[in-house]
């Protein structure tokens, strides 16, 4: 008998101080682990991003977080493809050399990886990034020109016949010392991160293709202490690698009627989330399915953020992981059609379900 591919979505919300996916691609190791035991793990970039290093996982989708949201939402379908071409977008303020820096490495991408890149733009205005922080410590932040962003945009994709957008920023240099210092040593919230999704976000809601992005910034002085989890940001003068690799075979967003092998929401098996960050659109929009194959959540209580929306605040039904460990030999079993429960010596007895007029009902599981 065919069986449906088994999929999962692993979702790690960028900006909220994840303690594993809150920094320079320290969510990898689990992404990896994750896509060895299913048959297509959809993620994004804040997953698998980790500035010069990368991982080509085979059976990962590499989403934007807005058209996850679309996704999610089965507003949007995702149609695979073998390959994008990526047209990368400059910022105007991004100074000469640093400009030049980030040509060599796409053009290093195109000699040594093989991926399809058209030309450069640069955006005809300073894009004018600003950066913010939330009262619950999560960053975001705002964008001075937006359409200076979108008109090149634009150039690409109706020009040079581009299918993904690679986004340059430059990004102040004006970090408080204090929040800079606590994210090198692995303990703070990534303070760029709010604002890379709300650049990417811009361009995918427009176009409907898929986009990343990576900031300019100039190199931070040597550090001897370095956090391992912060040490990929440090080791040249450009994020951008791990962008193009990703965007280089990102799914195509299909906002129309879904052909054969296009992906639907409903074919979202489970979707695994840190349990304090239960609240983004993705997992409320896969909550509310109840259909034969709805989508289990599954929540890691040890993904600790600076958020507190947890299941029960939302009254979500969720199966509960202590670590990724555990939420990975819930998926190991229910791939197999094993109730995870059946693994363990708690499983209660069945028992009838009383409705609200006092009928007594079968319980269904």
């Amino acid at each position: 008998m065919t069986q449906r591919p088994f999929t999962v979505a692993l979702i790690i919300p960028t900006g909220i101080g994840a303690a594993i996916g809150g920094y320079a691609g320290d969510a990898l190791p689990v992404a990896r682990a994750m896509g060895s035991i299913c048959d297509r793990l959809i993620t994004h970039p804040n997953v698998l991003n980790g500035a010069q290093l990368y991982w080509p996982i085979p059976n990962a989708l590499y989403v934007e977080g807005y058209g996850l949201d679309q996704f999610a939402a089965g507003r949007w379908g995702l149609r695979p493809v073998h390959g994008n071409r990526i047209g990368l977008i400059l910022d105007q303020s991004i100074e000469p050399d640093l400009q030049i820096r980030h040509l060599q490495a796409a053009d290093a991408a195109r000699a040594t990886l093989g991926l399809t890149l058209t030309d450069a733009v640069l955006t005809d205005q300073p894009l004018g990034v600003t950066l913010n922080t939330a009262a619950s410590g999560a960053t975001w932040g705002t964008i001075q020109n937006p359409d200076s962003l979108l008109r090149a945009a634009e150039k690409l994709i109706h020009e040079a016949g581009a299918t993904a957008i690679a986004v340059v920023v430059r990004f102040p240099e004006n970090i408080s010392s204090e929040a800079l210092y606590n994210y090198r040593h692995g303990q703070g919230v990534d303070p760029l991160a709010g604002a890379e999704a709300v650049i990417s976000h811009l361009v995918v809601r427009t176009f409907g293709v898929p986009c990343a992005h990576a900031p300019a910034l100039s190199p931070l002085p040597l550090d001897p202490n370095l956090s391992p989890r912060s040490a990929a940001e440090e080791l040249g003068h450009t994020f951008l690698p791990c962008v193009l690799v990703g965007l280089s075979r990102a799914p195509q967003f299909i906002r129309g009627e879904l052909q054969t092998h296009d992906i639907g929401t409903d074919a979202v098996d489970a979707v695994v989330i840190p349990e304090s960050a239960c609240g983004g659109s993705a997992v409320l929009s896969w909550s509310q399915t109840r259909t034969p194959t709805h989508t289990q959540i599954i929540t890691v209580a040890d993904n600790h953020t600076t958020l507190n929306v947890t299941p029960q605040s939302l009254g979500l039904s969720v199966w509960c992981a202590q670590s990724y460990s555990e939420a990975l030999g819930m998926l190991v079993a229910m791939r197999a059609g094993i109730n995870p429960n059946a693994l363990t010596a708690k499983m209660l007895p069945i028992a009838f379900w009383e409705n609200s007029l006092g009928e007594a009902k079968p319980a269904t599981v």
